[in-house]
């Protein structure tokens, strides 16, 4: 299979999906069919919503040329229960779902995925030997981390071009890996989002002109949860000698989903201090605090995007190291920023709301 093939799959994603975002904004302005501003949003206008839906237009045209039909058989189970996650995003962003409804809603397509799918986490990929998990584990600790990882995702969702620059990087990194192994249908899927999402960054950039919406974060998160796993498995999977193979599966899976993860991680920490529930919405995501800084969107976008890529560098430098190192590392590191971002807003406040850095 050439690279040649995979780009020009990438570009009929991304093409299909720029001609049909024009058409969907000048749609959904005209039914008035927008996020309204408030509450715990940045925004200040009205801004249509369900940039997802574009994205899904793309990615299908792109695949239905890209995989024989033996290919989609083989991967049907993803494919039901990715869209069986785009209509529960679908749904939200018309009707307003619920926290709790829409992570009850999540159940059905990710037990479709683990059960039937069989994309499911075996074990701790070598951090503790010779130790692997039962069928009922399996699926359990599989449901959740891919619950997680799609909400997770869809709570950066908060900031003009945040959420596509991450899945963007996080796609083009898991669909090159596979590419090189040869697992050609998994980077056809990767990269058919990367270029679905790339011209949905072209509206979505600030000012942006529609929002993804949970059409496109919920699906996308879940794309994302299932190359992780599929990731792991195959990672593991290869000869020590293959030079594709990272030592630490956990860890380069984490490095690649470092700021939905770090970002999750964090804002329930800060909650579950306060005494408020996980679910309570608030400012203290990651980038609130470098809007907070005086940061405009897209320095805000530039500067996360440096971070993923840096987290991602450490994992290819650290390739031949175990979990039991790099995860240590990994963790120190995002305490280590989520500190430095504590004294600068300090800093910047003490100032009067001047800095040398923006």
């Amino acid at each position: 299979m050439k690279a040649s093939h995979l780009f020009t799959y990438t570009a009929v994603s991304f093409a299909v999906a720029f001609l049909f975002f024009p058409v969907l904004i000048k749609l959904l302005s005209k039914w008035k069919v927008f996020d309204s501003p408030g509450r715990h949003k940045i925004h200040e206008h009205f801004t249509p919503s369900m940039g997802g839906l574009p994205i899904i237009v793309g990615v299908t045209f792109s695949l239905l040329i890209a995989l024989p039909v033996s290919e989609l058989s083989r991967f049907k189970f993803f494919f039901i229960s990715l869209a069986l996650m785009f209509i529960t995003g679908l749904r939200d962003d018309v009707l307003t779902l619920s926290p709790r409804q829409k992570m009850i809603s999540q159940f059905l397509p990710i037990i479709i995925l683990v059960v039937f799918g069989s994309s499911v986490l075996h074990s701790f990929y070598g951090t503790f030997p010779a130790f692997y998990f039962n069928e009922y584990v399996s699926w359990g600790i599989t449901i959740f981390t891919i619950l997680i990882l799609t909400n997770a995702y869809n709570l950066i969702d908060g900031l003009d071009g945040l959420a596509g620059t991450v899945g963007l990087i996080s796609l083009v990194l898991f669909g090159s890996w596979f590419f090189i192994i040869g697992s050609y249908a998994l980077s056809f899927i990767s990269f058919s989002f990367a270029g679905a999402i790339l011209a949905f960054l072209i509206f979505n950039w600030q000012p942006s002109r529609i929002f993804m919406g949970d059409t496109g974060a919920l699906t996308i998160g879940f794309l994302l949860s299932y190359l992780g796993i599929q990731f792991m498995n195959q990672n593991y999977a290869l000869p020590e000698t293959d030079p594709a193979r990272f030592q630490a599966s956990i860890s380069t899976a984490v490095c690649v989903l470092i700021i939905p993860v770090f970002d999750t991680l964090r804002v329930i920490i800060l909650r579950l201090r306060r005494f408020k529930s996980p679910f309570h919405a608030d400012k203290n995501h990651l980038h609130h605090q470098f809007l907070k800084l005086g940061f405009s969107h897209s320095k805000s976008v530039l500067i996360i995007g440096v971070i993923h890529l840096s987290f991602v560098a450490l994992a290819w430098v650290l390739r031949n190291q175990k979990d039991t190192l790099i995860l240590p590392i990994v963790i120190v590191l995002c305490l280590v920023i989520n500190q430095v971002l504590e004294i600068a807003k300090k800093k910047y406040v003490s100032n009067g709301g001047k800095s040398s850095i923006t």
